[in-house]
């Protein structure tokens, strides 16, 4: 049954709170809230999640060191994954905590639901504590029995769990990613998604509670609680008020932001989690790479990690959204070195768009034109691109893409009036002329900037409100101030 298409739901991948955000939660915000920025510049009404995993033997044992409970630490921490999520100018609609009452009640009633297909079993294998999960022989033996993701050995357990049914689902999985409609992208991830699946074994979804204690009470066996991936992945629904409400206004989700290390648990386990309960399975799962430092991925061992607060005072936010929306592409793994993050903030930004803005506006004054006056500007909405390969790109999730399209755009305005040189033609035309010419080209930095609009927000506000005034003047200070 399709969903009348009332809101668009958009979800990120919500962080474990045992450490402080860093750089590689910065893509899922930030790519999510370009999406929810363009769909509401279409008018469309949107609902965006975001959130804190907060369960598990790792927070458990950061609380422990800081001598906090473990709800004390959780509340510490979930704040500071807000702020931070604020302070990259990201605006959610909704935000979730899985150590909530209602969501640990949700989570208790979505395992009944899914009584049907979970059984107990005792398990002998490997565990990483750093994923919180069990791996195969095989990914053992390809990893020399090290975790690559988190550098720790393998440990050797065995346990009495409970399971999911995986094998139940397997073929709907498969099904709705080889035809789209469980759409994976990039689509080499879909290709990595679909070799996962081929041996994919069920899932354990729950821990002795002697070897788990801060986590959601398993329904009828308090000697088991629920693994952090099944509480986890449930808050997609339990934000929108599953099971107790009808969920179909917005789910399934339109997109769901992640990255490329949790690709599996959301392209195997999520969707076998929806299929117990009869629910659709989301539009699209747009996994992103990774952020890497000097071209290696970042770790406290090799020194190389880079602070997202520090990148965030360096420049000022909008240095900040436009670097990782631009020279970090949407889909590949990406580097960032500060001498990339300075070059781009100085010849792009300042140069490109920072003087642009400050001389045209001064041609505009001197030659007293008033500004374009848009429906957008009348109205007060963000604004709207009609640009179809930009519209093109940005409903194909390019988003690196699209914003390098719209920076040609303001290269070729830049270029255009060092050709047309308006300064000269203040000498030699007539107002008229004059008055044309500028509001021409102020009308194409409008257009260009409302392709700006979801990347650079703010920015984008200035230069609208500046360029749509009833007597145009430059911005007080540049946009882009150098250092």
């Amino acid at each position: 049954m399709s969903r009348p298409q009332k809101e668009i739901y958009v979800t990120t991948a919500i962080p474990y709170v045992n450490g402080a955000p860093h750089i590689g939660h910065v893509m899922d915000y930030l790519l999510a809230d370009i999406y929810v920025r363009y769909q509401r510049s279409l008018g469309k009404k949107v609902r965006f999640q975001a959130g804190t995993d907060e369960h598990g033997n790792k927070v458990y044992k950061k609380a422990l060191s800081a001598e906090l409970t473990p709800q004390e630490y959780t509340d510490q921490q979930s704040q500071l994954f807000q702020d931070f999520i604020h302070g990259l100018g990201v605006e959610y609609t909704d935000f979730i905590r899985t150590t909530s009452p209602d969501h640990i009640y949700k989570v208790q009633e979505i395992w009944q639901k899914l009584s049907p297909h979970i059984y107990q079993n005792t398990y002998e294998g490997w565990y990483c504590e750093g994923c919180e999960g069990f791996i195969t022989q095989n990914e053992y033996d390809e990893n020399h029995g090290i975790c690559p993701d988190h550098q720790i050995p393998y440990q050797k357990l065995s346990e009495t769990n409970y399971y999911l049914r995986i094998s139940d689902f397997k073929d709907q999985i498969r099904d709705a990613i080889t035809s789209d409609q469980l759409k994976i992208l990039p689509d080499f991830r879909k290709k990595e998604a679909l070799k996962l699946l081929e041996n994919a074994p069920d899932v354990s979804i729950s821990r002795p509670a002697d070897h788990l204690s801060w986590g959601v009470p398993v329904p009828g066996d308090p000697s088991q609680v629920m693994y952090v991936w099944l509480d986890a992945l449930s808050n997609y629904i339990t934000v929108l008020g599953y099971p107790d409400q009808d969920i179909s206004e917005f789910w399934p989700a339109d997109v769901q932001f992640v990255g490329k290390d949790i690709l599996r648990f959301h392209a195997i386990t999520w969707p076998a989690i929806l299929l117990g309960l009869g629910l659709p399975l989301p539009h699209v799962l747009l996994s992103h790479g990774h952020i890497l430092s000097n071209g290696q991925k970042m770790s406290k061992t090799l020194g190389n990690v880079v602070d997202p607060l520090e990148v965030l005072d360096r420049h000022g936010l909008p240095a900040f959204r436009y670097y990782f929306s631009r020279h970090i592409d949407t889909f590949a793994d990406s580097d960032f070195t500060w001498e990339k993050f300075d070059n781009a903030y100085s010849n792009e930004l300042a140069n490109d768009l920072g003087n642009l803005v400050q001389r045209l506006a001064t041609l505009c004054t001197k030659n007293n034109v008033s500004g374009i006056t848009t429906k957008d500007a009348k109205q007060k909405t963000p604004p709207r691109s009609n640009d179809p390969e930009y519209i093109e790109l940005m409903d194909s999730f390019e988003f690196s893409k699209a914003i390098d399209y719209a920076w040609t755009k303001l290269q070729t305005l830049n270029r255009r009036i060092d050709e047309t040189k308006p300064w000269s033609l203040a000498k030699t035309g007539t107002p008229e002329e004059v008055t044309a010419l500028l509001q021409s080209l102020v009308t194409d930095l409008l257009t260009a900037n409302a392709m700006l609009a979801p990347f650079l927000p703010d920015t984008a506000d200035t230069i609208t409100t500046t360029f749509t005034a009833s007597q145009i003047t430059p911005p007080t200070t540049p946009l882009f101030p150098k250092n």
